[in-house]
């Protein structure tokens, strides 16, 4: 796959001591990026992270603690970052809880920590982003959403990871029109089931899950500078899921 040049860009991608987020940053690092492990509580897993980060072509790498629900928090991140590696040219908002429980018996607490990680930390990293970005005519940021969240999917079970998401790519939509003549793009990447789900269904499009690499092709797509004018757009990566069938 063609890999954007990211020399000298830093990169700051949320929940990225494993999973998804692990990934998608370290695909960065393949890029030359100076890249930002942030973690919430995973400190030893962070710093293996940007250990690998380096190892793989990272020209700096760091690790930053914070919780991405709490404005104060996010401020710290991104001061953190801004510190050791400069201005955060990539954000990928990645961070979010998932809750795959009937909604009577969630707990208010996880009701609103799978609201609070997906959709409010999206808008607060979003927010504390954009200004140096606009400062700079340049910046990429690109949100994890779900398979099918912008057609209004929902189900009694993981009910508010379904809000969550479909607010986000409300939230990217709108991010992307009200930065369109700042030199800023604001994209998704939607996975439907990937290889490090929690769960699996019966059946899978084609047969398998996706592979963390199927995430990293839209991603290199987005910010790869030549795709400049692509912004506000929704990358499904389900194999041709569609709910209905379910």
């Amino acid at each position: 796959m063609r890999e954007p040049d990211l020399e000298g860009r830093t990169v700051l991608v949320t929940g990225s001591a494993g999973g998804v987020g692990r990934e998608l940053l370290l695909a960065t690092a393949d890029c030359g990026a100076k890249t930002a492990v942030h973690y919430h509580t995973s400190a030893d897993e962070a710093r293996e992270v940007a250990d690998e980060a380096r190892e793989r072509g990272a020209s700096d790498a760091t690790t930053v603690q914070g919780d991405v629900t709490d404005p104060e928090s996010v401020d710290g991140i991104f001061a953190t970052v801004e510190a050791e590696l400069g201005t955060v040219d990539v954000l990928v908002n990645n961070v979010g809880d998932f809750a795959p429980i009937h909604w009577e018996e969630l707990s208010f607490e996880r009701w609103n920590r799978v609201l609070e990680t997906n959709l409010n930390g999206t808008y607060l990293c979003s927010k504390r982003a954009v200004p140096a970005m606009r400062e700079a005519g340049d910046g990429r940021i690109v949100n994890v959403g779900y398979a099918s969240a912008d057609r209004g999917l929902v189900n009694p079970k993981n009910f508010p990871y379904f809000v969550a998401k479909a607010g986000v790519l409300m939230f990217t939509r709108m991010l992307a029109a009200d930065t369109r003549d700042d030199g800023i793009t604001v994209n998704a990447i939607s996975p439907y089931v990937v290889e490090n789900s929690a769960e699996f269904p019966e059946t899978l499009p084609r047969g398998r899950p996706a592979q963390f690499e199927d995430l990293v092709r839209p991603l290199y797509f987005f910010l790869d500078p030549d795709n400049e004018y692509v912004s506000g757009e929704n990358v499904e990566v389900d194999g041709g899921w569609l709910p209905e069938d379910v």
